[in-house]
C-alpha cells in the first residue's frame, strides 16, 4: 500500500504518557503536529493537554482512533497494545482508512508478529519502532528508533520519527522489537557485569570512582561505565527513570526470541533470571539501576 507523508498539522493520536511517553509526545506537539492523547492517568492527561497547544483528549480510544491519521502506542507490553487496538471501542474500530499505527513499546517480538498479521488482514499496518536512550534521550529527541515493517509505511511516518529522534530500519514485522530485546539484554547484562566487578574490586580495597575512571579508559567501558555509574550507581541516585520491571520483561523477550530461533542462551538465561529474582526482590516499580544494589545485597547475604 501506497502512504502520502505524514506531516505537521496532521493528527498524532498518543497512547501512553509515561516517563518516555510524556517528553515524546511533547516533542511531537512542538514539532507543529496536533496530538489527541490517552492514558489511563488522568492527572498526566491533564497536564498534557495543558502544556501541550492544541492537544486534546478525546473521550474513548475509538474517537482517537478516529480523529488520527498515526496513531502511537507507547506502553508497558505488548499486551497492553493489543488491548486498546483491538479490545472493546478499540482504537482499531475508529480508525480512519490509510491510517498507520506505531508501536513504540516494548513488546514481545514474536507476539508482534502475530498482531501486524491480525491488523493486515484487516488492511492496516502496524510498524513496530521501539526505542532506546531512556528518558533523556526522550526530551532531547535523541533517541534510536528501530523500526520494523512495510517500507512504505515507515517512509510514510519519518516526519512523525524525526522529532523523537533517529530511525533505523531493521526489516519486517516484528524486527524492530526483536532488536529492541537484544539491545536491552546487553545493556543489562554490562550494567550487571560492571557491577560485580565493582563490588570485588572495592573489597578488594581499590577506590570504585577510580576503578571507574580506568574502566572507562580501558577495554572493560561500555555504556553502563561511561554514563550510568557516574550518573546513577557512584551517587547512589538510582534514578534513570527505567522500571526494573521493564528491563526484567525486556530481558524475558530477548530470553523467548532466542529460544525461538535455537541460539546460545547462556548468558541471557543467567541475566534475566538474576533481574527477575531482583523484581521479587524489590518489586518491579524500583529502578533497573537497582540491580547493584541487588548483587549488593548477595553479597552480604549469597544463596
Amino acid at each position: 500500500m501506497t502512504y502520502a507523508a505524514v506531516t505537521p498539522p496532521a493528527t498524532i493520536g498518543f497512547v501512553g504518557l509515561g516517563n518516555m511517553g510524556y517528553p515524546m509526545a511533547l516533542n511531537l506537539a512542538k514539532a507543529g503536529f496536533k496530538l489527541a492523547v490517552a492514558d489511563l492517568n488522568q492527572d498526566a492527561v491533564k497536564k498534557f493537554c495543558a502544556e501541550a497547544e492544541g492537544a486534546v483528549a478525546p473521550t474513548t480510544l475509538a474517537e482517537l482512533g478516529q480523529r488520527s491519521r498515526v496513531v502511537i502506542t507507547m506502553l508497558p507490553d505488548g499486551k497492553a497494545v493489543r488491548k486498546v487496538l483491538l479490545g472493546a471501542d478499540g482504537i482499531v474500530g475508529g480508525l480512519q482508512r490509510d491510517a498507520l499505527l506505531i508501536d513504540m513499546s516494548s513488546s514481545s517480538p514474536v507476539d508482534t508478529r502475530e498482531l501486524a498479521r491480525e491488523l493486515k488482514a484487516r488492511q492496516i499496518d502496524l510498524i513496530d519502532a521501539p526505542v532506546s536512550g531512556g528518558v533523556v534521550k526522550a526530551v532531547s529527541g535523541g533517541l534510536a528508533i528501530m523500526a520494523g515493517g512495510e517500507p512504505d509505511a515507515i517512509a510514510a511516518v519519518e516526519g512523525v520519527f524525526a522529532p523523537l529522534g533517529k530511525v533505523f530500519r531493521t526489516g519486517a514485522s516484528g524486527s524492530g522489537h526483536a532488536m529492541k530485546a537484544i539491545n536491552n539484554f546487553l545493556s543489562a547484562t554490562t550494567l550487571a557485569i560492571t557491577s560485580e566487578a565493582l563490588i570485588a574490586g572495592t573489597k578488594f580495597g581499590l577506590d570504585p570512582n577510580t576503578m571507574v575512571d580506568i574502566i572507562n579508559a580501558s577495554t572493560g567501558r561500555s555504556n553502563s561505565s561511561e554514563h550510568k555509574f557516574p550518573t546513577f550507581v557512584l551517587p547512589r541516585k538510582f534514578n534513570s527513570g527505567f522500571f526494573l520491571g521493564l528491563m526484567a520483561k525486556d530481558l524475558r523477550f530477548a530470553k523467548a526470541l532466542s529460544d525461538a530461533v535455537d541460539a546460545p542462551n547462556i548468558f541471557v538465561n543467567a541475566i534475566s533470571k538474576l533481574y527477575d529474582e531482583a523484581e521479587q526482590e524489590f518489586g518491579p516499580l524500583a529502578d533497573n539501576i537497582e540491580i547493584h544494589r541487588y548483587l549488593e545485597l548477595l553479597d552480604r547475604h549469597p544463596h
